[in-house]
């Protein structure tokens, strides 16, 4: 019984949290599709990093969706979205090294 009752490891915990960000805006638009249009990216970055990110520059935007979009098919899957969070992490990583 013990088992059923082992608290979930930290790093699941985190993988489930980036399947379910995901999927909770990929499913926002009608095209029940698995992957980010622009504006679900958007709405993604701008509701889980608020003001870390500032998409007040569409040039800015649509430069960064289009890097993202490694298969040009128009959408960010969840591989693309995978890629983008280990890059954010790894920037985010950095600097916090070099503020030391």
């Amino acid at each position: 019984m013990s088992g059923l009752l082992q608290e979930i490891p930290q790093l699941a915990k985190v993988m489930n949290l980036l399947v379910d960000l995901f999927n909770k805006h990929a499913k926002k638009d009608e095209d029940g599709d698995d992957s980010l249009s622009k504006g679900e990216l958007s709405d993604l970055l701008k509701a889980e990093l608020g003001e870390f990110t500032s998409a007040s520059d569409k040039a800015k935007a649509d430069k960064f969706f289009n890097q993202l979009d490694a298969d040009k098919n128009g959408t960010i899957s969840f591989d693309d979205f995978m890629v983008f969070t280990a890059s954010l992490h790894m920037l985010l990583k950095g600097l916090s090294t070099k503020k030391m």
